[in-house]
């Protein structure tokens, strides 16, 4: 089923990436497969540790040499899993760019912001010198920096969180991607910043054309930004659809618990939901469904069967022996929301 009626510039198939010994790996993201098509915006959603991340850089081949990656990663037609070094650095900035989680531990503190944006231009560009200042100054411009030309000679330091992450979409965006992967680029900002932050990457995706992966633990987030939704858990995706189908009329048990724990209509001094338990070390993940252990719905079957991603629609893709159980123990509210 294909799940994006977008023309397809990304068809991820059967991601797997594994790391340590081949005879006892620790498979971090296993049997996953997605696509995205052309402006649009695909929201990869779970707790930390569900492989979301991981996800990101088996994309960009930067998981290696430590990590192993199987599967097809077609890239506009093309498989990116077998290609070599040299030939996956002239991907990398120039048609595929990702924003990195942490701006302060990503920019480098000794250089200045110029200099960062003009060495993404050197590397994938042939502007000369007067060229490559001018489009810095234009990039820093187009995310939203006041005053840019007067901003290029300072150091990360001298930014706030807000700006240092308008910074990192700055240097990504340098060689105009068709792919932009942004892996939770609102962590840690507040609520105001985090807003312009999303606002800024709608625009950039509709005005440019550009795809876009966004990694987020937030449902909230994703019901704001992304056009479809993807939903990950111990490495596998268990529920994939558009925003609004997911969002109001969620199948997967985790799903559903994920949108439960958005606080919303609550009175005061009431008790957040949360999912109960933690997400599964690599090491100890089940044969069967790796939610099984966190699911209040559970059947004998579970643990030990693995749930096939099935269609269920036109448009949904979800992974459970038990979605009607699923439904009945959330209740519509909950469902709903």
């Amino acid at each position: 089923m294909k799940s994006t009626e977008k023309p397809v510039v990304l068809d991820v198939r059967h991601l797997r990436t594994e790391f340590g010994p081949q005879d006892r790996p620790l498979v971090a993201v296993d049997d996953v497969s997605f696509q995205v098509g052309q402006g649009e915006i695909l929201g990869l959603v779970g707790e930390s540790g569900s492989g979301k991340s991981i996800t990101l850089r088996s994309i960009l081949g930067i998981i290696r040499p430590r990590g192993r990656v199987a599967g097809e990663i077609l890239w506009n037609g093309r498989d990116l899993v077998p290609l070599d070094e040299a030939r996956l650095r002239r991907i990398r900035g120039r048609e595929i760019a990702m924003i990195f989680q942490e701006p302060m531990s990503s920019l480098n503190p000794l250089l200045t912001v110029g200099l960062q944006i003009q060495e993404n231009l050197v590397a994938h560009t042939n502007l000369d010198a007067k060229a490559r200042k001018a489009r810095a100054i234009e990039l820093l411009d187009l995310v939203g920096i006041p005053g840019a030309r007067n901003r290029l000679d300072d150091f990360p330091h001298e930014f706030s969180g807000g700006m240092r992450q308008r910074v990192m979409i700055a240097i990504a965006l340098a060689s105009n991607p068709k792919l932009l992967l942004a892996d939770e680029p609102t962590t840690a900002l507040d609520v105001t910043i985090q807003d312009q932050i999303l606002r800024l990457i709608q625009s950039l995706s509709r005005d440019l054309g550009m795809a876009v992966i966004l990694v987020t633990h937030d449902m909230g987030v994703v019901a704001e930004t992304c056009d479809r939704v993807a939903v990950m858990y111990g490495g596998r995706l268990c529920e994939v659809g558009t925003t609004t189908d997911v969002i109001a009329d969620a199948r997967h048990p985790y799903s559903l618990g994920l949108l439960r724990s958005i606080p919303r209509d609550v009175a005061p001094r009431t008790p957040l939901y949360s999912i109960p338990g933690a997400p599964p070390a690599l090491n100890a993940l089940p044969g069967g469904c790796a939610f099984s252990a966190r699911c209040p719905v559970a059947g004998r079957e579970c643990p030990d069967i693995r749930p096939a991603l099935e269609a269920i629609g036109s448009s949904r893709l979800v992974a459970c022996h038990h979605l009607e159980d699923a439904q009945a123990h959330f209740g519509p509210r909950e469902a709903a929301q």
